[in-house]
Order: structure tokens, then C-alpha cells, then sequence
């Protein structure tokens, strides 16, 4: 990566390098905003994860930093609590050489009852370019997009999407399948209340795969067929010839009522063990996008055995995210066509 062409002089034995938002003709999202995956295409999603691959190769440098954000500040504020999100955010702002701020919202003025309006238009007036943003309102970063000059970048939100771990999710995957079309893909877990499940279905069809969305009866989301997944709460079914198994936590923080017996239970009916693995096919990649109960939806044989990419998700995530940012720095002309549109 480079610097911006206005950060050094011309030069006549070498044309300066350019990032997109010097040179209209390069690639870049069509929104000044990532909201979630929904607003993504096929081309978007492939961009996004061709970038991650030129990334990642610096994440395998002696010196792991390059000046493409540089003079850019990007502010991280999270709502929730957040180990594997936030820090890999931070990771991949500080490799391209953003200014960075993360403010945890317990010690910030939400608890003196400031709104999240309130709250982000005094980060604004300091002139931030980026906001990265968990809450666990749906639809909380879609707020700001419409209020904010800062682009929004949506880690989290509430039980709607998760588009940065769908992004690393596809990457992994791509990774070891070349592919993404024809895949069988079966996620087994809390799929009621999972945002991650929503990002991954809504990617996974629109770049040709086949989901299999597998879970006790009580935690299917209703309209589960309309986003084009197969749902079973047959696990077997589930799992049988499948090129990737992904497991999903049970959410407890977000449930209300009952939805299982017991944990014990749902384990013995739903949980990854190397018996169940076995009925997948034999270059089957296990994944889980975090935090795992061992004993709860994945056994400790198969969360640490041969097939699974679950610590490579983690490593992937920070190349995803810094395509994510230096795509849409792409977006950063205060006198931009689209951005005074509204786009």
C-alpha cells in the first residue's frame, strides 16, 4: 500500500500510486457505508475479498504497517462487550496507520444518560472519518448513517447483521475451497438470535451457495426460506456432505423464556462431535465465529482437531477489516458527488 498522491511531491522517474479516492476509475463500494451484507453485491463481496488478500500479506511482513490511512481517524465505539471484533478492528487501523480512538461506553457519558445521537454528534464536531460501531439496537448504525458526515462501519447490531465476520467467514472459506458457489454450507446453532447467521446466509446466497440452517424448532427464525436457507432440525441432515460446518453459540444474554431444556440436552441433539463430522465430507472445514461453549455446541475434539479454522477466522478477520477500511477511505472527499447526495 501507499500513501495518498498528495502526501508527497510528483515525481518524474516514478508516477505516485494512487488509492481510490484519487483516481475515480478504481474500484470501490458503491456506499460510503457498511451496513450490512444486504447492501452488498456479488462484485462488492469479491472486491472486498480480493483487497483482504493483498492485506493479509502485510500481516506476514517483518514490519506490519503501511501508510494508506494515514492523517485518517477512525473512532471505535462499542456498545457491547467485544474481545475478538474490537481488536481486530484496532489491529487493522493501526497496520494501515490510522489515528485511532476507542471509547468504552461504560466509562463514557451514556451512563450519565447522553443518547447515542447525542453521543456521536459530539464525536463528529471532532472530525473523525471513520466510526466503527457495536450496539445491541438493530438498525442503531443505520441511525448514524443517515446523521453522520463520518462513514459508519456496522460491527454488530443487535440480532440483525454482522457483516465483518461474514466477510472473514467467506474469506476462510475461499481460502481452502477456491469457491464459494456450490458449496453446502450447514450452520447449526441459535440461529433466532444470531446476526452472524443472518450476514452469512444473505452472502452465502448471493455468491451461489447452498445454506443449510440447522437448530432446535424454537430457535428457527420464521421466514427462514425467504433468505434461500434449507432449514432442518435434523443435525445428521444437516451435516451430511456438507464442504463446511459452522456452529454457532447459544445466546443466552438475548433470550427471554426457555428455548431449550438444558444444555446437556442440546449438546446430545445438536453438538459437533467427531461422530457427527464424520458424516461430512472429507475436506469438511469446521468454523465458529466466537465466543465457543466447549461441550455446549462443539465438542473440544473437533473445536481443536484437524478440520477446524476457528483461530484462522481470527487471523483472517484483521485483513478483513483493513480492506473494509481502505475500500471505504475510498469515500473520504468531503466534496465528493455522492457523499453530498446522501449516498
Amino acid at each position: 500500500m501507499s500513501t495518498r498522491a498528495a502526501d508527497r511531491p510528483e515525481s518524474a522517474e516514478r508516477a505516485p500510486e494512487r488509492t481510490p479516492n484519487q483516481d475515480p476509475a478504481a474500484p470501490r463500494l458503491k456506499s460510503r457505508h457498511l451496513l450490512g451484507i444486504a447492501g452488498l453485491d456479488a462484485e462488492e463481496i469479491t472486491l472486498i475479498l480480493d483487497t483482504a488478500e493483498a492485506m493479509k500479506e502485510i500481516g506476514g511482513r517483518a514490519i506490519k504497517k503501511v501508510p494508506t490511512l494515514r492523517g485518517r481517524t477512525v473512532v471505535n465505539l462499542f456498545f457491547e462487550p467485544s474481545t475478538r471484533t474490537r481488536t481486530s478492528f484496532e489491529i487493522a487501523e493501526k497496520r494501515l496507520s490510522a489515528d485511532t480512538l476507542s471509547i468504552a461506553t461504560a466509562t463514557s457519558s451514556v451512563t450519565k444518560g447522553e443518547t447515542l445521537v447525542d453521543t456521536v454528534r459530539n464525536l463528529e464536531a471532532m472530525s473523525p472519518d471513520m466510526i466503527v460501531m457495536r450496539h445491541a439496537s438493530s438498525g442503531a448504525p443505520e441511525l448514524l448513517a443517515r446523521i453522520c458526515r463520518s462513514a459508519i462501519i456496522n460491527a454488530g447490531d443487535g440480532m440483525h447483521e454482522h457483516p465483518t465476520q461474514a466477510l472473514l467467514d467467506a474469506f476462510t472459506i475461499r481460502a481452502h475451497k477456491g469457491r464459494l458457489a456450490g458449496l453446502k454450507v450447514a450452520i447449526v446453532g441459535d440461529l433466532l438470535h444470531s446476526r452472524v447467521f443472518r450476514s452469512n446466509v444473505i452472502l452465502l446466497k448471493t455468491m451461489g451457495a447452498d445454506v443449510w440452517a440447522c437448530g432446535p424448532a424454537t430457535l428457527i427464525p420464521p421466514g427462514l426460506e425467504r433468505l434461500g436457507a434449507r432449514s432442518t432440525t435434523s443435525v445428521d441432515e444437516a451435516v451430511e456432505g456438507a464442504d463446511v460446518v459452522m456452529l454457532l453459540r447459544i445466546q443466552h444474554e438475548r433470550m427471554q423464556g426457555h428455548y431449550i431444556p438444558s444444555l446437556r440436552e442440546y449438546f446430545a441433539l445438536f453438538g459437533m462431535t467427531p461422530e457427527r463430522v464424520r458424516r461430512a465430507r472429507e475436506d469438511v472445514i469446521v468454523m465458529h465465529p466466537g465466543p465457543m461453549n466447549r461441550g455446549v455446541e462443539i465438542d473440544s475434539a473437533v473445536a481443536d482437531g484437524p478440520f477446524s479454522v476457528i483461530l484462522e477466522q481470527v487471523s483472517n478477520g484483521v485483513a478483513v477489516r483493513m480492506a473494509v477500511l481502505y475500500l471505504l477511505s475510498g469515500w473520504d472527499g468531503r466534496n465528493d458527488e455522492a457523499l453530498v447526495e446522501g449516498r
